[in-house]
């Protein structure tokens, strides 16, 4: 099948247009009219005693600070005396997973925006999901995302779920350099190293990346103006990413005290410390358990997180950049309201609270590249938040929020008004073709022009899955997988077709009946599945045997399922909010099995 133009340009047309209205908008409120927040006592992030002024933003940006400034024409007043006026703040750690809760973009952008949050780090998403997410992100008012390009070794912590899609695996210079360049093109923001596999003594260890592909990584990344941030919780494993010159380690080494040594290779490498406290709380951030029951982990995981913070106020006294990140969509660390915590967690490991709205602010935007915000100056983004009392003497103020603004848009507070989309589950959904893929071109690619995945279960236990077009008797090709499944009960391989670029985008297929596909194999269990907006997942069995058979399913005949991970209601069909088609097959612990399928459409 040749590359499907009508389809290309549509898709074009989409992500044009949500930028364009996204741009629209935000440059809209942002620059008819200006803002005078009068009488804040500011702190500017610059090291500055914090004082009292005038802060005057224009077209998105800081226009003028002092003590009688005068409102142009216009300009709306916010009389702020008695409040503090800050930096927007930063978190360089963050998951938004579609497996937590919430999981939706514009309900994960009003947390951190409700936190004042204003430009956040995620680790999550795979390089095909950038530009739709970019657009999705520019047609509401969000924080500023930056995306992460995922690297790991194989079996690796990060690689341990997903395919090369998701996260590349690299375990030699020469891949590390491959690795690098093929993500690059996707223009991500900085790099993503899984480098060490310790599992905090609470799971069996993942392997690690050496230092030699480490340090091949890095240069490259460097070479193709990538930041390098690495996964490192060991001492021994620090000093290998700050002498491969990584910008940022981005968890706490935790596995002893941090020494001299560590200490000077960070110093000599300008390596920066985001210790991710909050994911570590042997309690959830919420103040709910961790770990009930199991009093070994539990002892394990405080004696983890003395460590943490022992190593974190040392670092600190020793002038290495401290900055923020938190992990946030992990298990128990909410997006929004961990980087709060993880504020008061620096001040608890002994930072004072100016110290640590430093590090959440102009120390956070250094160590990401970002020059134009972090700290309230002149000609500086507006990314501004607004709270009552005195955060820099007591950092639980920081959570008495006021008012936030985002390139000078106001995004939270009294007065604040966003986009429809900031209460929507998705984008409008747009119409999908009958042919989901044939399996003609040879780039990987579907007849919708997005990027096929492999899916399997993960663990260092785990399925071993090759998919690849292969041709067919009577003429054209087909997919085949192939696979040797893990020892677990729940092991499975599966082909993902995604109906949107990314997964991101919903389509809607209500103009159809059913799917049909041509399909054949050896696997004890077979089945078909339909994933939606909101985790919703519908699934209906296949049967297969060595002969190529045409296959219909109703929607009718897709039962609805609960949603990964929550007790809550199975999913109710609606048609026009679909993301991915899935077809996965299952047997025993430590079998073989292998399907092909053809022509997938909608009928």
């Amino acid at each position: 099948m040749h590359y499907n133009s009508k389809r290309g340009f549509a898709l074009a047309v989409l992500t044009a247009a949500l930028l364009g209205a996204g741009q629209a908008s935000v440059a809209a409120t942002a620059g008819d009219k200006a803002v005078l927040i009068r009488d804040a006592m500011v702190f500017d992030g610059t090291g500055r005693a914090p004082y009292a002024a005038s802060v005057l933003v224009e077209d998105g940006r800081i226009a003028a600070i002092g003590a009688e400034l005068t409102a142009p024409k216009g300009a709306r007043v916010v009389n702020a005396r008695g409040q503090a006026l800050l930096p927007g703040l930063f978190d360089l750690h963050t998951h938004w997973t579609p497996n937590a809760t919430p999981s939706e973009l514009p309900q994960v952008a009003n947390l951190y925006m409700a936190a004042g949050v204003t430009t956040v780090s995620d680790f999550h998403e795979p390089p095909e999901a950038y530009a739709p997410r970019r657009a999705w992100l520019a047609s509401i008012a969000a924080p500023d995302v930056k995306f992460a390009a995922r690297m790991s070794t194989p079996l690796g912590h990060g690689a341990d779920w997903g395919d090369e899609n998701t996260t590349r695996w690299v375990n030699s210079p020469e891949a590390a350099r491959a690795g690098v360049r093929a993500v690059a093109a996707y223009k991500p923001d900085f790099i993503k190293a899984f480098t060490d596999g310790w599992r905090y003594s609470n799971a069996a260890d993942n392997s690690s990346m050496d230092e030699e592909t480490l340090t091949a990584l890095v240069d490259e990344a460097h070479k193709n103006g990538l930041k390098v941030f690495t996964h490192t919780v060991m001492v021994k494993r620090g000093k290998a990413a700050a002498r491969a010159g990584v910008d940022v380690i981005a968890h706490s080494v935790q596995d002893g005290a941090v020494d001299d040594e560590l200490i000077a290779l960070m110093r000599e490498h300008g390596t920066a410390y985001a210790p991710s406290l909050a994911v570590y709380l042997p309690e959830r951030v919420d103040g709910s358990g961790r770990n009930n029951g199991k009093p070994d982990v539990l002892a394990q995981r405080e004696q983890n997180f003395a460590n943490a913070l022992h190593n974190v106020k040392t670092l600190h006294d020793a002038g290495i950049p401290v900055v923020v990140g938190t992990d946030a969509g992990m298990t128990g660390t909410p997006h929004g309201t961990s980087t709060l915590r993880e504020l008061e967690l620096l001040v608890q490991a002994g930072l004072t609270p100016s110290e640590a709205l430093l590090a959440g602010t102009s120390a956070s935007a250094k160590a990401l590249g970002v020059n134009d915000r972090g700290s309230i100056e002149v000609g500086k983004r507006a990314d501004l938040l607004l709270v009552s009392g005195r955060p820099w003497e007591r950092i639980g103020d920081v959570r008495n929020t006021q008012q936030v603004y985002v390139a000078g848009r106001q995004v939270q507070g009294k007065g604040a008004v966003l986009p429809a989309g900031n209460k929507a589950l998705a984008l409008p959904a747009q119409p999908v073709q009958a042919l989901v893929d044939d399996f003609e071109r040879a780039d990987g690619r579907t007849a919708l022009d997005t990027l096929r995945v492999d899916e399997a279960d993960g663990g260092n236990d785990r399925t071993a899955q090759v998919t690849e077009i292969v041709a067919r008797e009577t003429g054209g090709n087909a997919l085949a997988t192939q696979a040797k499944l893990s020892s677990k009960d729940t092991a499975f391989a599966a082909t993902i077709l995604p109906l949107s670029r990314g997964s991101v985008a919903p389509v809607d297929a209500r103009a159809y009946r059913g799917i049909r596909l041509e399909l054949r194999g050896s696997a004890p269990e077979l089945q078909l599945e339909v994933r939606a907006l909101g985790n919703r997942r519908f699934i209906a069995p296949l049967q297969a045997g060595a002969q190529w058979q045409t296959v219909e399913i109703p929607f009718t005949a897709l039962q609805g399922q609960p949603p990964y991970r929550a007790k809550a209601p199975v999913a109710v069909w609606k048609g026009d909010d679909l993301q991915q088609l899935v077809v996965s097959g299952s047997g025993e612990p430590g079998s073989k099995l292998w399907f092909e399928i053809d022509n997938v459409s909608f009928y």
